[in-house]
């Protein structure tokens, strides 16, 4: 039975307009329809939204989780035509147009699946148990007191080679996170190891960046990647490229070469798959995890539901015959131009097919070290550092997050210090053995 839980437009007469996921893609419907001829219902599991390009931040203490975060309410909240649900959506049913959440179920006219995307571990499983992951402010949060416990923990230990092992970070995914997060992870070594675990030798710590193919940010140009592996390079990370991962246990890494790294942390940044909602099957690429759209984001010829973002991939784009890239400005356009074909078919138009507009590409490596893609033009260093910053504070929701994320950057930059160096929360590792049989 549908939730009989009232909401505040339930007298509106208009189309009832449900958006699964408030990230980059359900965040810009939300807004673009609000005040449009609809009714619109946002579901998600959380309750804020989460700028994920700086979660590598939070995870290295250089910010703190609300500088991130923006609740979903204060968006909504003056928006007569929206509301908003915290829930966990579990399965959809087309036929009787409901979706269904831990909350019970919500009618639909129209239903946009916005749910992004989730790690892709390729079927290991013991990876999959052991590795952290990076895709939200409770992982991010768990990285943090992570290496940190690490670090207190290596101070009682009194052999060297089982100091190092506490002191190996392994980060399996040359992409921008992976990037980021090693070039953050080694400025700690070189400044906040060095200055105050003095009891400690700062070159015991090793940060080790692996990935299975012959260059780092392997969809940037070649340009870009050359110097960011450079200036990774410089700041002492151990880059290992063509290396496969073959499996993990609590205290090492195997790789495809039969040799191991003993190690307690391994982060996984090596690929997503789509967040796919049960019940929609038929419209999904398993491979991928994304559903087959067409040029307007309708998924698999059903009518009334749409994709957008991670888990949808779009067919007729000449430019993008395998699917747009999984990046929050492909997503950002994909909701901009569902909006205007759903204005468009209340106001009885017709709308363009969705085109993709790559703006470019851009990754940090580091203070005053960034590599930056613009069309044909790429360059690096203390101006694409400097264009970095800018583009991800002017991206960030509210004129809050961007105050305070500039303040902890400022002082940062003036002191050498991540300034969030707080356990506040132990993380406890999983290991092998507590989810065998899971």
């Amino acid at each position: 039975m549908p939730s009989r839980a009232k909401l505040h437009y339930d007298n509106l007469p208009h189309p009832k307009v449900v958006v699964v996921g408030g990230g980059f893609a359900g965040l810009e419907l939300v807004q673009g329809l609000s005040g449009q001829p609809y009714k619109v219902l946002l579901l998600d599991r959380q309750n804020h939204h989460c700028f994920q390009p700086l979660l590598y931040q939070v995870a290295t203490a250089s910010l703190s989780a609300d500088s991130i975060a923006h609740p979903f309410r204060r968006t909504v909240g003056p928006m007569s035509n929206v509301a908003f649900r915290m829930a966990n959506v579990t399965a959809v049913d087309a036929d009787k147009k409901l979706v269904y959440t831990d909350h019970g179920a919500f009618e639909y006219d129209i239903l946009i699946l916005a749910t992004g995307s989730r790690t892709n571990f390729f079927g290991m499983r013991d990876l999959e148990a052991t590795a952290m992951q990076l895709k939200n402010i409770s992982q991010a949060l768990d990285i943090r007191s992570d290496f940190l416990q690490d670090f207190e923990a290596a101070l009682y230990l009194h052999d060297e080679a089982e100091k190092r092992s506490y002191l190996n970070f392994v980060i399996v995914g040359a992409g921008p996170t992976g990037v980021e997060l090693a070039g953050a992870l080694a400025e700690i070594k070189r400044t906040v190891l060095k200055r105050e675990y003095r009891e400690m030798e700062s070159e015991w710590m090793r940060i080790v960046l692996i990935d299975g193919n012959d260059r780092v940010l392997q969809h940037f140009s070649e340009e870009s990647s050359a110097d960011a592996y450079r200036y990774l390079r410089e700041l002492g990370v151990e880059v290992m490229l063509n290396t496969r991962v073959t499996g993990c246990d609590d205290d090492r890494l195997m790789l495809g070469d039969g040799t191991t790294i003993d190690t307690h942390t391994v982060i996984w940044a090596a690929g997503v798959i789509g967040a796919a909602v049960p019940g929609l099957e038929g419209a999904m690429n398993e491979r991928s995890g994304r559903y087959n759209c067409d040029e307007h984001g309708r998924v698999g010829g059903l009518d009334g539901i749409y994709a957008v973002g991670d888990v949808a991939s779009y067919a007729g784009d000449p430019e993008w015959p395998k699917g747009h890239p999984q990046v929050a400005t492909v997503a950002i356009q994909q909701a901009q131009h569902l909006v205007a074909h759903l204005k468009a078919r209340a106001n009885g138009g017709r709308e363009k097919p969705f085109r993709y507009r790559n703006k470019g590409s851009m990754a940090t490596i580091g203070r005053r070290r960034a590599v930056v893609d613009l069309g044909k033009r790429q360059f690096g260093g203390t101006f694409a550092w400097l264009l970095w910053m800018f583009v991800h504070v002017m991206q960030l929701v509210s004129f809050r997050n961007r105050f305070m994320v500039l303040m902890n950057w400022a002082w940062k930059y003036m002191s050498w210090r991540n300034t969030i160096r707080l356990i506040i929360r132990p993380y406890v590792r999983r290991s092998n053995t507590d989810t065998a049989g899971a």
